[in-house]
């Protein structure tokens, strides 16, 4: 969903001048990993990684989904859901627009409908 002025666009800015929370965007892109997994992919320790976690939670940039492990306990992956971030500079005004994966999907499901004519 691309949503525009949401955030803060130097507040954003901050969370990305952030290497621990850049790197962690990148491995929870790969694929959604537990806050153990991101603490080894990023060279980071676990107190550093749920910072910068609920940092980047809190700007809509990561999502938290709980799941049951293979031994039945509840655990939570962490998974990124920014796909592009579009800041317009217009009569002197900052604007960033983000754009999510769920939008994705939303433009793929509406073309998918035109198309057969469901709409």
């Amino acid at each position: 969903m691309q949503r525009e002025g949401t955030s803060n666009p130097s507040e954003v800015f901050q969370v990305l001048a952030d290497d621990y929370a850049r790197r962690i965007l990148v491995a929870a892109d790969r694929e959604p990993m537990t806050a153990k997994d991101l603490s080894d992919a990023c060279d980071a320790s676990l107190a550093t990684v749920y910072r910068r976690v609920s940092m980047l939670q809190e700007h809509d940039l990561v999502e938290e989904r709980r799941s049951i492990g293979p031994d039945g306990s509840h655990r939570s992956e962490f998974e990124t859901v920014l796909e592009g971030l579009h800041l317009d500079l217009s009569e002197g005004e900052l604007t960033l627009a983000m754009e999510t994966r769920d939008e994705l999907a939303d433009n793929f499901t509406s073309l998918w409908d035109d198309i057969r004519g469901e709409r």
